[in-house]
């Protein structure tokens, strides 16, 4: 087992990654920034990661031996809104941990996003040439060039997720859920296309990733890909709801502000060939996601706020 420093742990990845890292039986410290938090297990601090010498502190406190950098800002509108801070958050200091993280022969994963293609052709490789299109991706496109050049040992892993959070309200699949249970209108664009993995199933791929300690770029998504429209209906379906609540809809139609790529489908044969085994499939995914509503696992997170 690890002493493992998690930052971002309060955020959707962050905290289920902790969940998954202590049931593990690592020793987990998480990050949690402005956030308090409390899991059992779990060592949370709350740390403004920006300040080199809160940095300092927690490396001395933790001694990790293994990192993973889930920490951004990814609130896409937002970080068109403000791309110092974007740039702050999503490339500064991913490139600094890493260093870091190098310093004190730490391995580290830096988590990325699929954001940084512009989704013209999708079925994207490792290999393929990124062309971000909103302010967030770009700063995600810049903060995986820091780590690289940083630390050549870390890992990137280019990540769409889903699953439950803290505050109920973080992921695609939450929005799913809540609306069809409050029989809101819903709607699901048909022509965005997407590999989204479950938060749990991604922690226990970054931990094979982590012991077995590899370098370099590697997409970290499911092996399979549906529209956000059908994702939507597949969630209804699996929680008993009419699939003709959600209305299908284009995403050029949909007033957002930043721009989204259509076609974000990701190569996950790298990771698989390192791995020896494949990614898990979408269906099997919805289908835990599911199981752990069911468990009572969302109330367990929403529980574990302190403010």
């Amino acid at each position: 087992m690890a002493k493992l420093l998690i930052t971002g742990a309060s955020g959707l990845l962050g905290l289920n990654l902790a969940v998954e890292a202590a049931r593990a039986g690592h020793a987990v410290t998480g990050i949690t920034g402005r956030r308090r938090v409390a899991w059992p297990g779990v060592d949370m601090q709350s740390v403004d990661l920006l300040d080199a010498a809160a940095r300092a502190e927690i490396w001395q406190h933790a001694r990790p031996e293994w990192i993973v950098h889930c920490a951004a800002l990814a609130d896409l509108d937002a970080c068109e809104k403000d791309p110092a801070r974007a740039q702050a958050m999503n490339a500064d200091l991913p490139g600094a941990l890493a260093a870091e993280a190098a310093a004190h022969g730490a391995r580290f994963i830096h988590i990325s996003t699929d954001a940084v293609f512009d989704g013209e052709r999708g079925d994207y490789t490792e290999e393929d040439a990124p062309n971000p299109l909103s302010v967030y991706a770009q700063s995600k496109l810049a903060g995986e060039q820091a780590v690289a050049a940083a630390n050549p040992a870390a890992s990137i892993a280019r990540v769409n997720l889903f699953g439950w959070s803290m505050s109920g309200s973080r992921s695609l699949g939450e929005f799913f859920v809540n609306g069809l249970r409050a029989g809101a209108p819903l709607k699901g664009f048909t022509d965005v296309f997407f590999c989204p993995l479950l938060v749990n199933d991604i922690a226990g791929v970054l931990f094979d990733m982590l012991d077995r300690d590899l370098h370099g770029l590697y997409h970290v998504v499911s092996r399979d890909s549906m529209s956000k429209y059908a994702f939507g209906v597949r969630i209804a379906e699996l929680f008993g709801h009419d699939p003709a609540a959600i209305a299908p809809i284009s995403v050029n139609d949909a007033g957002l502000a930043a721009r989204r790529s259509p076609l974000l489908t990701l190569k996950t044969d790298k990771l698989a060939a390192a791995l020896g085994r494949p990614l898990p499939d979408l269906p099997s995914a919805l289908a835990r996601f599911h199981a752990l509503d069911q468990q009572g696992y969302p109330a367990q997170l929403r529980a574990a706020a302190r403010d």
